[in-house]
């Protein structure tokens, strides 16, 4: 066996090093809630051994239990390693933070670092957090009346359930606490939950380069969580490449994202993020990729690793997650994370600091893929943007383009780009000047 110090394993010569062996202890606790120290192994991986008696065990045991507050209970074991004897020590807790000789540590690769007064503050503010869940708190800004009924019986209906009153309804669905809603109540089915949750929110953009530094169009959008799911899928299939393959006679649109992963990934964002941020649910669409940003990192003790290679998943949201899936929205198990990668494998995750979560999408604009995206495609959005265009000018030639933006509800530049399209494509003239002059429609777009 290979001895080597990591974030979760100290390594001591000797019992003469007890002192530091308490700050690894404490260190390993408030970073990873385990860890394990041997001593009778130098810290290169070298087994030296050293003496061991009953009194070393207990000076050992004796230690840890009267330096380390809150108080933790180590398995503390005599190991013959190469024949020689060590110590091995090894230690779990979840009452983090710990202190060590009155002094609290964080574990950094294989060395302890004293904690700052601030990072202690943020400890225990994410440990109480966590305790109470956003999803399970009381609303008291909310009432009965707040609940649209409507959206209550569709979900009862998909999840094999039946209506009879709002407060039984939502009783059904353990979203109410003496006699008061629930802030997932609130979230999932009230008419107009934005206005108790300003965080209620999707906001989408569509930037002509690879930056942000050209805006071609943004829009937010309010409502309940799976309306807003819905708007978040909707305008993604909008503005990217829609490629085309035949099955049989028909020919079936193809996006060049994969319409589940996509989808999968606005549901994570929404079921999983961190509603005490107040900032919302964004998706960025560049030429080259599409962001899906939700506020929050990994919940639990995850990484990115963990979740590319292991189908584990820790919520955040459990009431939440659990509303998702009645709903078939989303699987028990966590395999939402390996469907991604099996139908988009170069998906990207990221965490940004400890305020965000990005999954990157490439786009696959240019590409040639076989059987299903094929060409540089069109941009459906620009389709739809285009037909509308021309629909307007045949009811009013003299509109502008001012008038055209307000109604599409687009950046004067993208009614433009699209008019440049339309008159390169034959399709679209101006007569006479700017001022005063009209549109005329040539012919029908292909």
């Amino acid at each position: 066996m290979k001895y080597q110090e990591t974030e979760t394993v100290e390594l001591k010569k000797s019992t003469s090093e007890l002192k530091e062996a308490v700050h690894s202890i404490v260190a390993m606790l408030n970073k990873h809630q385990r860890g394990e120290v041997w001593f009778g192994v130098k810290n290169d991986g070298t087994i030296v051994g050293q003496q061991v008696s009953d009194k070393t065990m207990r000076d050992v045991s004796k230690s840890i239990s009267e330096h380390i507050e809150p108080k933790i209970y180590p398995v503390v074991e005599q190991v013959d390693v190469d024949g020689k004897q060590c110590i091995k020590v090894q230690i779990e807790g979840g009452e983090h933070p710990y202190y060590a000789y009155g002094r609290a540590y964080i574990r950094v690769g294989d060395e302890d670092r004293q904690l700052s007064a601030k990072e202690l503050e943020n400890m225990v503010l994410t440990k109480n957090r966590d305790r109470l869940h956003w999803d399970t708190e009381v609303c008291d800004k909310a009432t009965f009346d707040d609940i649209g009924a409507g959206k209550l019986k569709s979900f009862l209906k998909l999840c094999g359930l039946t209506y009879d009153t709002i407060p039984n309804s939502l009783e059904k669905l353990n979203l109410i606490k003496d006699g008061k809603l629930l802030n997932a109540a609130v979230l999932c089915f009230a008419r107009k939950p934005e206005k108790i949750f300003p965080n209620a929110r999707l906001r989408c953009a569509v930037f002509g380069t690879l930056d942000t530094t050209v805006t071609l169009d943004m829009k937010d959008f309010y409502g309940d969580v799976f309306a807003l799911i819905s708007k978040a899928e909707e305008y993604v299939l909008e503005h990217i490449n829609i490629g085309m393959r035949l099955d049989g006679l028909l020919r079936v649109d193809v996006p060049e994202i994969d319409r589940e992963a996509i989808r999968e990934a606005i549901i994570n964002a929404f079921c999983h993020r961190d509603y005490r941020e107040y900032d919302s649910v964004n998706i960025a669409i560049f030429k080259d990729r599409i962001e899906i940003r939700s506020p929050g990192t990994l919940y639990g003790g995850l990484t990115i690793d963990s979740i590319r290679k292991k189908m584990v998943s820790a919520r955040r949201n459990e009431l939440l997650a659990e509303l998702f899936q009645r709903s078939h929205r989303i699987e028990k198990w966590g395999r939402g994370i390996k469907m991604i990668l099996e139908r988009e494998p170069a998906t990207e995750f990221e965490e940004i600091g400890t305020v965000k979560f990005f999954v990157t999408f490439k786009r696959k604009t240019g590409e040639l893929t076989t059987g299903s995206f094929q060409g540089t495609g069109t941009q459906k959005s620009s389709q739809k943007s285009s037909q509308k265009i021309l629909d307007m000018i045949v009811s009013n030639p003299h509109i502008t383009i001012r008038e055209m933006a307000d109604v599409l509800k687009i950046t004067d530049r993208a009614i433009k780009k699209n008019i440049e399209n339309l008159k390169k494509d034959g399709v679209l003239k101006r007569v006479g000047p700017d001022k005063g002059g009209s549109w005329e429609v040539v012919r029908n777009p292909e």
